[in-house]
């Protein structure tokens, strides 16, 4: 039975990949469950952390394979200091030894994977800031593939942070409240994100975002997975389903733009709508076949019959 379970699964991975037509540039992942996972097989945390760090190098390598340009890993947040001391500890060890490992790994430097921490690292033990800066120090010249390691991250507290860097320069007379704008608050985010979230992916059941990653995330209407697995179950065929997921929401979204464009150029007719023909016909791609013969049955009467 086991061999038929597995012989159906990689059948189905397969139409996964065969089906997938695009693939999100930046992908967030909440890896939510390492402790249940753990309890219910009656282990200690620090178990179901060492299953989850396993999980972690094979997403890794399906983010590779897919093409996938930035991975960030919701790892640690500033909430997670108010857990039992001994819990961290361990999960801080496992840190040490997992950067260190992937900083010195082959299959890391023949990838070209670029390793950096975001969040408020100062907050973090002295090994866990010294095995993060050598992991940044050894994969410094790569830029094939971004892992970014979320420590003692928490969204909120980076806008914070951001607003009152503004405020304060503002206050200084090195900043006009006119001046701000987007580039403004984004020099002042955490460094390490290069691009904004296509899509976030949360295991373990809950659905919702837990502060990860908003600016980048919420102002680019990131495509979201809730799974059940654990984060240590996550399997190959949840990353794919996660990747139609993103390509559902981006086929909506083009329908949308293409959309819009018709019922403005419907609306308003010629000259005034140059930007809207324009997008319509980037995106009519996307619409259903009835609705782009329709267009193309109007702009063939707009050709015979021009607007007076």
């Amino acid at each position: 039975m086991d061999r038929v379970r597995e012989w159906a699964q990689g059948a189905y991975e397969r139409l996964l990949e065969w089906e997938l037509s695009g693939t999100p540039s930046h992908v967030a992942v909440i890896m939510d469950g390492n402790r249940r996972y753990a309890h219910n097989r009656g282990d200690d945390a620090a178990d179901g952390h060492r299953a989850g760090a396993e999980t972690t190098e094979q997403v890794l390598e399906w983010c590779q394979e897919v093409g996938v340009d930035e991975l960030t890993l919701y790892t640690f947040s500033t909430e997670n200091f108010d857990r039992p001391a001994e819990q961290n500890e361990a999960l801080f060890d496992l840190l040490c030894e997992k950067l260190t490992e992937f900083a010195d790994a082959d299959r890391v430097h023949e990838s070209e994977v670029r390793i950096r921490a975001i969040g408020e690292t100062d907050m973090l033990p002295d090994r866990v800031r010294e095995a993060v800066a050598y992991a940044d120090r050894r994969t410094a010249g790569y830029d094939r593939l971004q892992l970014n390691i979320a420590l003692a991250y928490g969204g909120r507290a980076e806008l914070l942070s951001a607003a009152r860097d503004v405020a304060r320069e503002v206050d200084h007379g090195g900043l006009g409240p006119a001046a701000i704008d987007t580039e403004t608050v984004e020099q002042r985010l955490y460094e390490g994100p290069s691009r904004d979230v296509d899509l976030i992916v949360r295991t373990g059941g809950d659905e919702r975002t837990s502060n990860f990653l908003p600016w980048h995330a919420n102002g680019n209407e990131a495509a979201v997975y809730f799974c059940t697995p654990y984060w240590p179950e996550f399997r190959k065929v949840d990353f794919l389903r996660a990747i139609r997921t993103y390509e559902h929401r981006e086929e909506s979204w083009r329908k949308t733009r293409a959309r819009r464009a018709l019922a403005l150029v419907r609306a308003l007719g010629d000259a005034e709508v140059t930007e809207a023909r324009r997008v319509l016909q980037r995106f009519k791609g996307a619409l259903p076949s009835s609705e782009r013969e329709a267009l193309e049955e109007e702009s063939e009467a707009d050709l015979e019959y021009p607007a007076d």
